[in-house]
């Protein structure tokens, strides 16, 4: 339906031809104007009809600039048509009297192209705008995760460190701002070491949140161990984190692998939920992947987790990788990469051997990020955790 509001300038000498014009134009019900020349023409215009002897030549390029402009003669020869043509006309029609059906259908197409054109032109405009708005709630959400990913890894142990002659070393690269990756490394007591490795399903702020979870309620639970039965603590916190887990109702779930060493046995104390890779430890020449499986944490209620225990040599290595690492190792299967790493693990003393047979050596840390750097490198969050001693120094 055609506005009302589309007004139709005619553009003639004064005089029956004129007027004979405007009525064969507004039989359908069109609203006309008749004028003598283009500077009479109301602002409310929105589509000029001219007769070529109306027009100066000279006037023709600024009128068609202004608005859509169809020219009418009386014969193909009349002079002027031509400059008509030459300044960019909608179209022309020769004897329109005789032709007024066809130069109201043309007028209407001519209307019905400029609410098309007017449509799209408001459509950029909101779009341009949404654009925009777009643009600036990503940079705030970017800033925002960019400060999360700083306050993360505040929460992380120093590094590298040496408590009790075990150093504890570690590489943390998120595959954005925020990781689903954490560990920690701490004393429990002048006998026992903590630490833990987990890897949270997902990526972004969800998962991170997770690991701050993790991070408030083990600090809470090693408060609370009255220093018997280490054996007991790894499983008990994956069942306590289990429960926390679910009770939440995010949908996250964890692998997780804790350990307690005693350092006056030398034994490692651990249990674990769906670990992958397996901690690896390196002893007299010969790498070993830990034994025992376990449920992922925060997916089954009531889930059970297993005791573990291995003595522990007096020089040892023992290497903890998240399983995005296995995404950058060669081999078609699971079993290919796992036993890949096993293999480059055995050939590196340090986390920089390690981290460059794996062709990561150029790729930043999170901690080492000021930004974005290497960010697009990773295929997904990247950590490794390298534990070594007996015989290490303190720091």
């Amino acid at each position: 339906m055609d506005s009302p509001k589309q007004l139709i300038g005619v553009i003639d000498e004064p005089g029956p031809a004129r007027n004979a014009l405007a009525e064969t134009i507004a039989r359908d019900g069109l609203a006309v104007i008749a004028v003598d020349t283009p500077e009479a023409l109301p602002a409310e215009v929105s589509l000029v009809v001219a007769h070529v002897r109306a027009v100066p030549g000279a006037q023709w390029a600024a009128l068609c600039e202004r608005l859509p402009t169809l020219v009418v003669s009386d014969s193909r020869a009349e002079s002027g048509l031509l400059e008509a043509v030459d300044a960019g006309l909608v179209d022309y029609i020769v004897e329109p009297l005789r032709h007024g059906q066809l130069l109201r259908r043309m007028i209407r197409k001519v209307i019905k192209l400029r609410q098309l054109e007017e449509a799209r032109r408001q459509d950029q405009a909101r779009l341009e705008e949404l654009n925009e708005s777009l643009e600036t709630h990503l940079a705030m959400l970017r800033l925002d995760q960019q400060a999360g990913g700083q306050i993360q890894r505040k929460l992380l142990p120093a590094k590298p460190q040496t408590v009790a002659g075990v150093s504890c070393d570690y590489w943390f690269a998120p595959w954005l701002y925020l990781s689903g990756d954490f560990l920690d490394f701490q004393r429990l007591d002048e006998r026992h070491l903590l630490f833990y490795f987990a890897d949270v399903s997902g990526h972004g702020a969800s998962s991170a949140f997770v690991t701050v979870l993790l991070k408030y309620l083990t600090n809470r639970w090693q408060a609370e161990w009255d220093g018997s039965a280490p054996e007991a603590l790894p499983p008990r916190w994956l069942a306590d984190l289990n429960r926390e887990l679910l009770d939440t109702g995010i949908g996250k779930h964890a692998t997780l692998f804790v350990g307690v060493i005693d350092l006056e046995r030398r034994y490692l104390h651990y249990s674990l939920g769906a670990q992958l890779p397996m901690p690896l430890l390196v002893a007299d020449g010969e790498v070993t992947p830990l034994a025992g499986q376990g449920m992922p944490v925060g997916l089954f209620p009531g889930a059970e987790y297993p005791s573990l225990g291995c003595s522990v040599p007096e020089n040892f290595r023992l290497w903890l990788c998240s399983d995005g690492v296995l995404e950058c190792l060669p081999g078609d299967t699971l079993d290919m990469r796992l036993r890949e790493l096993e293999r480059r693990v055995l050939a590196s003393e340090t986390l920089e051997d390690l981290r460059a047979s794996l062709a990561l050596g150029q790729l930043v840390s999170g901690d080492e990020a000021g930004s974005d750097a290497g960010i697009e490198a990773l295929p997904d969050d990247l950590t490794i955790m390298l534990l070594s001693g007996f015989g290490n120094v303190d720091s």
